[in-house]
């Protein structure tokens, strides 16, 4: 049966995901599952910087999982569970099993559901209407237990493993004299009730009689058979049923494709898949999962119904800082904290956007707003992510409600700021180990202004060395980023956080003159020192873009 995918919402934050973006993503999906019956799950659209990791540490959380892109996949389809059989069973029992299932595809399995193959009703038709050589139930294998079941019959010789693989199938309605001539070793027989052609047939090297009309089979005919090696099999059916009935006892391997299959994962991306489900005619295409197991199938009309992955952004409501793809996304809602961007959706959405220092904050609110209680471990989460956009309260985006926030949120976590603000930015900044791609890429933002993209990254300290450490290392791989990224400009701030002061370093051809602009200072061995910028959101960006629109 067809098995109704739950969708689950994911609440991410942005690329590059700073202490804030994984925080609020975590502790709102929280709070939505305590106050609603959907399914939500925290995501997290980059790699996880040191000072989150630290923050994750202490209180005890796992780290989201990542999503590379919202792209609808072959999982989030509504896959048709149907179970797969063994390549050993008749074309009979298939096609009973198709027609139980209303299906048009059965998988062939081995052992830990491998795919082995595929037969279709068309498949059990064709079989049916082709053949017409009297060998091809030994050449199929054929079981005696397949034969027992396709003829409802009863074993009185033999054994109901041993295989039919050698000789033709002939009907014996004929004389002994005449039959004696037809019969060649190794034959299957179908015939009557008659001792003497039961004898004849044994007697010429049957291996197998059908003996028809649910006749008793004589004691005498059973221990000759046996001494013989021959198997005799009775059955209800009449001889003209027999011989229309046996060949569907064959093993549906000797009938199934098993080259050239089309299959699909369930990683695949529904877009990658559309075209090749549209330019073959088969009704089902198997599923396996990443182990490469069977799981299903799916049709031309699942795509039909496939729904967009459904997406709560958090930190974030700018297109070029979204996880990849988000136009084959639905957004329900937008929890942020910046400027409005340049993210456009298709459908109303709820949008809250609050000039506070952080989306912590306005989470936390929400918490309250909605009367749930706020466990350790998420008052911990919210604490930490305040504490980290507001540079321990000394970023002028910082307001006192981040301040009353983030200090309620410590009494519930057990922690003091200051102490854990000061722990938290020495893991940030601790990049002994770290490449300058690394150091990078930890808090790194994209942003548009008309035909202009620049990229700005930041790392916050406490200690000057550290801070010279980063400058050593990152000088030389900023214009090799940009290349990279494919951007106009990129600036990286390194912020000192007990002097309240920025270094500013920059690749671009523009980039020395616009910052030099916007600060009204001069560049010194390239970098400009910003003395009382220690915001990105707040203090650097608006004065860039306002430079960036005087053109």
């Amino acid at each position: 049966m067809a098995e109704n995918v739950k969708h689950t919402i994911y609440v991410i934050g942005h690329k590059n995901p700073d202490t804030d973006s994984i925080c609020s993503a975590i502790a709102y999906a929280y709070l939505k599952n305590q106050i609603s019956d959907e399914d939500y799950e925290p995501k997290r659209a980059g790699a996880v910087s040191p000072e989150t990791q630290y923050v994750l540490d202490r209180f005890g959380v796992e780290e989201p999982d990542y999503v590379a892109n919202v792209k609808t996949r072959v999982r989030d389809m509504e896959i048709r569970r149907t179970q797969g059989v063994s390549s050993s069973i008749s074309m009979k029992k298939a096609w009973s099993l198709l027609n139980e299932t209303k299906g048009t595809t059965l998988p062939i399995i081995k052992e830990d559901n491998v795919l082995e193959g595929l037969i279709s009703i068309g498949d059990i038709a064709r079989s049916y209407m082709a053949v017409v050589d009297n060998a091809i139930l030994s050449k199929a294998h054929t079981q005696y237990r397949n034969i027992l079941e396709t003829l409802d019959g009863q074993l009185y010789v033999g054994d109901a493993e041993d295989y039919f693989d050698e000789g033709k199938v002939m009907v014996a309605a004929s004389s002994p004299e005449v039959i004696e001539a037809l019969i060649q070793p190794k034959d299957m027989v179908i015939l009557g009730n008659r001792y003497e052609t039961q004898l004849c047939a044994i007697e010429m090297g049957a291996s197998c009689l059908v003996i028809c009309g649910d006749t008793t089979v004589t004691k005498t005919i059973q221990i000759l058979a046996k001494e013989k090696g021959c198997t005799i099999i009775g059955t209800p059916y009449d001889t003209y049923t027999v011989a229309h009935l046996i060949n569907q006892s064959m093993p549906v391997r000797y009938f199934m494709k098993d080259e050239r299959l089309v299959v699909f994962s369930e990683e695949d991306f529904t877009d990658d898949i559309k075209e090749i489900m549209a330019s073959l005619r088969h009704r089902d295409f198997p599923v396996l999962n990443s182990r490469g197991s069977y799981v299903g199938t799916i049709s031309r009309r699942n795509l039909l119904g496939i729904k967009k992955r459904r997406l709560i952004l958090v930190d974030h409501n700018e297109s070029s800082q979204t996880v990849d793809n988000i136009e084959s996304a639905e957004i329900l809602e937008i929890i942020d904290h910046h400027r409005i961007g340049s993210l456009e959706t298709m459908m109303p959405v709820y949008f809250r956007n609050q000039p506070v220092g952080c989306t912590a904050t306005i989470v936390y609110q929400m918490f309250n707003e909605k009367g749930v209680e706020i466990p350790q471990a998420i008052a911990g989460l919210l604490c930490s992510a305040i504490l980290s956009d507001t540079l321990m309260f000394r970023s002028p985006t910082c307001t006192a409600v981040d301040v009353d926030a983030a200090r309620n949120l410590a009494k519930i976590a057990g922690v003091e700021c200051e102490k854990l603000a000061e722990e938290m930015f020495a893991a940030g900044s601790n990049v002994k180990s770290k490449s300058a791609e690394q150091i990078f890429y930890q808090d790194f933002k994209v942003f548009e202004q008309d035909r202009t993209e620049f990229g700005v990254a930041q790392i916050n300290s406490m200690s000057k060395d550290d801070l010279e450490d980063v400058k050593k290392k990152v000088s030389g791989y900023l214009e090799g980023a940009r290349e990279h990224q494919r951007l106009d400009m990129i600036f990286f701030m390194l912020t000192d956080i007990g002097k309240e002061s920025t270094e500013l370093l920059y690749a671009g051809e523009n980039a020395e003159r616009i910052a030099e602009e916007a600060f009204g200072c001069e560049a010194e061995d390239g970098t400009i020192r910003l003395q009382g910028v220690v915001s990105r959101k707040k203090q650097l960006i608006p004065r860039l873009l306002h430079v960036m629109q005087k053109g």
